[in-house]
């Protein structure tokens, strides 16, 4: 610790992202990535952008990607707001629209940047328990509250929360605004997005690391009223005028704008998942039901920890969380190739 440190720099507890490592040959099934690259459409753009004019700032209001969003969710540019990948989005989401008297409701097993988020920006929050089953009761959130935010489906669990029991969230808290972080939506999963134009609490945030192939780009967007989306513009442009860069911008819009392609790789994902939630029940392990390009796992017999520590042996990373107690038994399995499922299986086969 430094005597330099600002008060609060002292209080923080950083978010711990999944690990990036740097051997190759790894079976990387541990930060959710996709296994596919991202539309070739996406390389041409970002070719394109490679030009003299890289000279110049951007456009500090993103209006061309903000349109190239409306249009692929039939909303209006005014309800879109973008940033540098969905956690930055998170992080002006919190700070201009959760910080209030009363406290943000969130569940005790969720993405763990939540509660980072609330001790930078000094919000007073409550977890709500998930049910037995992992699942979200939302008849839970029926409290006091300064906002609710969850993903959908929930992370690390990837249990999807149907659409009729969002909007009856919605319609029970319209004093408050509700996030939706729909980082996972498309790999099986409902969209709140159709909420938007009846629900004026209601935002909804997306990234275009998941299910567009472009982790590396970082580029996220929100959805929502034009008066929750001028909260978060305010916020921006007092921290950062530019956040979209022209790469980012070019790469994105032709990334949404191929959708032959996104629905391509999703579906094949998707089957990925639904195979290897096969084999794996086959080997014993209990997977719950998941609508994300994830799974969560356990065998009844072995320690989470273990297995992650034998699999890794054997060159194959999976995301293993030590806390809360509920969920260390429990691996999070990154959906990769059929071919990389393949090794998982024959190295679980051969450690059982």
């Amino acid at each position: 610790m430094s005597k330099f440190w600002s008060d609060i720099v002292h209080k923080l507890t950083p978010y711990v992202p999944g690990e990036q490592p740097k051997l190759n040959n790894l079976v990387k099934l541990n930060t959710n990535e996709n296994p596919y690259g991202p539309s070739p459409k996406v390389i041409e753009a970002l070719k394109a952008e490679a030009a003299e004019t890289l000279r110049l700032y951007p456009d500090p209001n993103s209006d061309a990607l903000k349109a190239a969003i409306a249009h692929a969710y039939h909303l209006n540019p005014s309800q879109v707001f973008v940033g540098n990948g969905s956690d930055e989005v998170l992080a002006h989401v919190f700070q201009a629209l959760l910080k209030h008297s009363k406290p943000l409701l969130f569940p005790d097993i969720t993405y763990s940047f939540y509660p980072v988020y609330c001790g930078l920006y000094g919000i007073d929050y409550q977890t709500v328990p998930l049910t037995e089953d992992f699942s979200i009761n939302i008849n839970d959130y029926n409290r006091p509250n300064g906002g609710i935010i969850f993903p959908n489906p929930n992370a690390p669990t990837g249990i999807p929360l149907a659409l009729a029991k969002i909007e009856q969230l919605l319609q029970s808290n319209p004093e408050s605004v509700v996030v939706v972080d729909e980082a996972y939506v498309d790999f099986g999963t409902e969209s709140a997005v159709g909420l938007i134009n009846q629900y004026p609490n209601l935002l909804v945030t997306h990234t275009l690391s998941k299910a567009r192939s472009l982790a590396g780009l970082r580029v996220g967007y929100a959805m929502g009223s034009p008066d929750l989306i001028e909260a978060l513009i305010r916020v921006k442009d007092s921290f950062n005028s530019y956040p979209i860069d022209r790469f980012a911008s070019a790469g994105a819009i032709a990334a949404i704008q191929d959708t032959e392609y996104f629905e391509k790789t999703c579906k094949q994902v998707i089957g990925t998942r639904d195979a290897l939630v096969n084999d794996l029940v086959k080997l014993g392990f209990e997977v719950l039901p998941s609508g994300a390009n994830f799974i969560f796992a356990k065998h009844p017999a072995w320690a989470g920890a273990e297995l992650t520590t034998k699999l890794r042996e054997r060159s194959i990373i999976v995301r293993h969380f030590k806390s809360p107690e509920r969920v260390s038994p429990y691996l999070r399995i990154t959906i990769g190739t059929d071919e990389q499922s393949k090794l998982l299986i024959n190295a679980l086969s051969e450690i059982l």
